[in-house]
């Protein structure tokens, strides 16, 4: 099986991996899931790991009694916060040296513009609203750490989202995963989940090409 084919199958099927991780690994469990989310959206080559499925599958497993779902919320808040911060820094530091280069080495420049265009559509609520879009989500700190958004701003804005992000989906998971119907289409429900979370994205990309593409791709300086 090629590696989208793998990587498809274990998002699909994430319910059945984190049961598999919780037995064979326990405690370290929450270290692991902690570690996904902290990559997903702490580093720009990572924002194809699964962020919004793995919050609502270990919800669900939460409901079940497999895991607790408190210790559950503040480890995904954390990693939330934690990696969206880092990604502001990475941004803030080195992104402009990046994006001088032609060719990035495992970033998608094409990314990084979408997510400069969100975040000029959007301003500030672009930290709280990217949260619900993959991909996106993964470049939008970088973008605002570029722009030299204002960092009390940042972290304001970034706790907030991090804070319903995670709310919706873990909560979700656990009220609704362990119905029968859910349970029972559970690589349905996680495809549905992602077909969702990409739709604002695929309606920016709608609008852009009717507006003939004019958007501008550089990344000015923000308001402070």
């Amino acid at each position: 099986m090629s590696i989208v084919g793998t990587l498809i199958n274990v998002i699909l099927h994430l319910d059945k991996y984190l049961n598999v991780i919780l037995q064979n690994y326990g405690i370290w469990t929450y270290a692991i899931i902690f570690l996904i989310i902290f990559c997903e959206t702490g580093l720009v080559i990572t924002p194809f790991l699964p962020g919004d499925s793995i919050l609502f599958a270990a919800g669900a497993l939460a409901a079940m009694g497999s895991i607790d779902i408190f210790i559950l919320f503040i480890v995904f808040y954390i990693a939330a916060v934690v990696g969206d911060t880092v990604n502001y820094f990475i941004g803030k530091k080195i992104g402009n040296k990046i994006l001088e280069k032609e060719d990035i080495k495992y970033i998608n420049k094409e990314y990084l513009n979408k997510a400069h265009r969100f975040y000029e559509k959007n301003g500030s609520m672009t930290i709280v609203l990217g949260r619900f879009i993959p991909i996106i989500r993964t470049f939008v700190p970088f973008v605002a750490g570029i722009g030299e958004m204002n960092y009390f701003q940042f972290i304001v804005y970034n706790v907030m989202g991090g804070f319903v992000w995670v709310s919706i989906f873990l909560w979700g998971g656990f009220f609704f995963g362990d119905l029968p119907f859910i349970k029972h289409n559970f690589s349905y429900v996680l495809t549905a989940i992602i077909i969702i979370s990409l739709i604002p994205a695929v309606v920016t990309f709608i609008k852009e090409k009717r507006n003939g593409g004019n958007n501008e791709d550089g990344i000015p300086n923000t308001e402070t």
